[in-house]
């Protein structure tokens, strides 16, 4: 809705209209469901999420090699159970993590426990 005033100098000022319900419903992103843009852009969001989960896969294989390295280091003999139990819970969140977003073609790591 377009109103149109005079005010006191004689020139006429529009008053603020509300917006289209396209605008206020759809916006951009509605009009790019709506001209066929969803799939470039879900295929797009889908890669950038499995980057995402691919990356914290490696942090999760360097947590474990660190651990690896702490049971077998003698500075860490009096607690050596603990790394151990550390261990082999890393390694089961790696496992199910693989399943969990289906990264099968990823290689945690050569020498499992």
């Amino acid at each position: 809705m377009h109103q149109e005033d005079q005010d006191t100098s004689g020139q006429k000022r529009a008053e603020p209209r509300e917006r289209d319900s396209s605008h206020r419903h759809g916006g951009r992103h509605g009009r790019r469901r709506e001209e066929g843009y969803g799939r470039e852009g879900g295929k797009m969001a889908q890669t950038f999420r499995r980057g995402r989960a691919l990356s914290f896969l490696d942090n999760l294989i360097v947590k474990r090699e660190t651990l690896k390295k702490q049971v077998n280091d003698p500075d860490f003999e009096a607690i050596r159970e603990v790394v151990s139990g550390e261990l082999k819970a890393v390694d089961q969140i790696i496992q199910e993590y693989i399943q969990a977003f289906e990264l099968y073609d990823t290689k945690p790591s050569q020498d499992t426990p």
